[in-house]
């Protein structure tokens, strides 16, 4: 089977068995801009009660983190650890949405998608991951979003080496499937899920609903 075509047959399987993410659970675009932050090194559960607390204290808008002490930001998204690490890089980012957007979101949408890219990775913080997640999902620009899950999966899937760079790995799915952000929105979302849930650092291959097209099944099976 050519590797374009596995891809989205992968897709196919994972959107059959887990049906639609509905992911990034956010309020705004800058709610996901945040929490692409704030998930960096930690769970979504973590993410949850910082941004709660920020929500608390009314001051999860571009305005009051542009305002807000580095001292009180960082308490406030405490739960998500690395919190003066963390509180530093949402400022880096805040002043860059200011002096360069002038905090309109709407405009920063209308910004060629590549130029945009290499602006928001020279941001302090922000690595291809976390500038991806916003892309995708606050700017609905199509870039397909890597993770340590999507690594582990396509590597065992034979898809890819282990060792295998960020923008290597992005390159198959952007060059396998359309440029949609739907889709692009709904594959990560079902990539991260079946890490959770099935394809863990010790995988639960029987209940894997991609085993059939899985090189890692297979050996195991043949050596079985």
């Amino acid at each position: 089977m050519k590797k374009a075509r596995k891809v989205f047959k992968i897709y196919e399987r994972l959107y059959a068995a887990f049906g639609p993410r509905r992911w990034w659970p956010a309020d705004t675009p800058f709610e996901v801009m945040v929490g692409a932050v704030l998930t960096q090194n930690t769970s979504w559960t973590n993410v949850e009660k910082a941004i709660f607390n920020l929500k608390e204290q009314r001051s999860l808008d571009l305005e009051s983190l542009n305002r807000i002490p580095h001292r009180k930001l960082a308490d406030l998204i405490r739960p998500s650890g690395y919190y003066n690490i963390k509180a530093k890089r949402l400022k880096s980012l805040v002043s860059f949405l200011m002096h360069n957007f002038k905090g309109d979101i709407a405009l920063m949408r209308r910004q060629d998608r590549k130029a945009l890219r290499k602006k928001l990775l020279l941001v302090h913080g922000i690595g291809p991951e976390t500038c991806d997640s916003i892309m995708l999902y606050a700017l609905n620009k199509p870039v397909f979003v890597i993770d340590a899950y999507t690594k582990r999966i396509f590597s065992r899937c034979g898809m890819v080496k282990e060792n295998v760079t960020y923008h290597e790995l992005q390159r198959l799915f952007m060059e396998s499937l359309p440029r949609n952000v739907r889709l692009y929105n709904e594959y990560h979302a079902l990539i991260v899920q079946l890490g959770k849930e099935v394809c863990r650092k010790i995988p639960k291959c029987n209940l894997c609903p991609i085993n059939k097209l899985c090189y890692n099944t297979k050996m195991e099976e043949r050596n079985g």
